[in-house]
């Protein structure tokens, strides 16, 4: 069972730089994040094989969330090989998720 990954200001970019990596910027206190918790979950499985879906709690990462110029939560960052090639801003439904994550890998333009 593919499950979500939690990452952090020291793992952040070994988590990052191999692969598709869907990151959340979230915070504990935040209720949109604890709704997207089981869409996530789900994205997590069913990408399974194809990308990562890890979270970054912002308020233990300030620095690395800071660099990535994250000023609203949920944000979603999508990377590949550690380069960041797409976001999105906002709680999102688990088909647009997928979507925008599996659209990197076909060449199409991302949200």
């Amino acid at each position: 069972m593919a499950e979500v990954k939690y990452l952090t200001e020291e793992n952040f970019k070994e988590g990052t730089k191999k692969g598709l990596i869907l990151v959340e910027f979230y915070a504990d206190w935040c209720g949109p994040c604890r709704m997207l918790n089981p869409v996530l979950e789900k994205v997590a499985q069913e990408l399974r094989g194809k990308a990562t879906i890890s979270k970054l709690d912002i308020d233990k990462a300030q620095k690395t969330a800071s660099s990535f110029q994250v000023t609203s939560i949920p944000t979603l960052i999508l990377f590949k090989e550690g380069k960041e090639i797409g976001r999105l801003v906002g709680l999102r439904d688990e088909s647009t998720i997928k979507d925008f994550v599996l659209s990197s890998q076909v060449g199409r333009p991302l949200a």
